[in-house]
C-alpha cells in the first residue's frame, strides 16, 4: 500500500520497507505471525503486534534479522484514513504477476486516496500516480477514468486538458470540486489556488486524525517503560 505499490504502478518512489494493509481477524493474524518469524521479524516500536491496535488504526512495525531480508522494515496496518475497510478494498484490488507470483496492490484509487497525508513527500507521488494513469489510457479512456482523473489530477494543465475534453463529466464533477469549476473557466491561477486549499485541507484532517492515536501511543510507550523499570 506504499512505495513499493507506487513502484508498481509505474510512479517509482525509492522506498527500503514494505507497507501492508492486512485483514485484521485472528486466522489471518496467526498465518502473518508464522511469515514473520520465518522472516525472523522483530518488532521494532510500540504497540504490539495485537488485533485491537491494528482496529483502532495503529501501524505495527518490524525489522527482519534473515539473511536474505535482513534490514527490511516490515510495516503493518488494517485501517487507514480515508479509505473503505479491507473487505472493500480487497474487491477491488489491483493484481499484477511479478517473477510468476501474484502481488495484489491497492486499486490506484484507493492508493492515491490512502497517501492524501500530513507528509510532504506524499503529494509528488499523488501528482505522479495520476499523471502516469492520464498519460498511459487517455487514449482509450473510459468515462469511470475520465471521473477519476477530474476527481484526482493535481496537475493544473492536466486538469484543465480534461475538463475541456470532457465538459459534461467536468460540469458533474466541479460541484463537489472548486478545482475542477475553476479548471471548466478556465483560469490557470485559480486551479492551482483550489489544488493549494485542497492539500491544506487534507493536511489539516490527516493531523486531526492521528492525534488522538499519537497520545495512545505515548501511553503505550509511557506503560511499557513503567513495566520494563518494574521488572528490572
Amino acid at each position: 500500500m506504499g512505495g513499493q505499490a507506487c513502484v508498481f504502478y509505474g510512479a517509482a518512489e525509492f522506498s527500503r520497507d514494505v507497507d501492508l494493509l492486512i485483514l485484521a481477524e485472528s486466522q489471518n493474524l496467526a498465518s502473518l505471525r508464522a511469515g514473520l518469524e520465518a522472516l525472523e521479524a522483530e518488532l521494532i516500536a510500540v504497540p504490539d503486534f495485537e488485533e485491537r491496535h491494528l482496529l483502532r488504526g495503529h501501524g505495527v512495525h518490524f525489522r527482519c534479522r534473515r539473511g536474505d531480508v535482513a534490514g527490511l522494515r516490515i510495516d503493518l496496518m488494517a485501517s487507514l484514513r480515508g479509505v473503505p475497510g479491507f473487505e472493500e478494498l480487497w474487491a477491488r484490488r489491483t493484481t499484477i504477476e511479478v517473477e510468476g507470483e501474484p502481488v495484489d496492490l491497492l486499486g490506484m484509487e484507493d492508493l492515491v486516496r490512502a497517501k492524501k497525508t500530513q507528509r510532504d513527500k506524499d503529494w509528488p507521488m499523488i501528482r505522479r500516480l495520476v499523471e502516469q494513469s492520464y498519460f498511459g489510457q487517455s487514449g482509450s479512456a473510459t468515462q469511470e477514468l475520465v471521473r477519476f482523473w477530474l476527481r484526482e489530477l493535481r496537475t493544473p494543465e492536466l486538469l484543465m486538458e480534461v475538463a475541456a475534453a470532457h465538459p459534461d463529466l467536468a460540469r458533474a464533477e466541479a460541484t463537489s470540486r472548486p478545482a475542477v469549476r475553476a479548471a471548466l473557466l478556465p483560469r490557470l491561477d485559480d486551479v492551482v489556488e483550489a489544488l493549494e486549499a485542497e492539500e491544506r485541507e487534507e493536511r489539516r484532517k490527516d493531523r486531526e486524525y492521528w492525534a488522538p492515536l499519537k497520545r495512545e501511543l505515548e501511553e503505550i510507550r509511557h506503560d511499557r517503560r513503567k513495566k520494563e523499570d518494574f521488572e528490572a
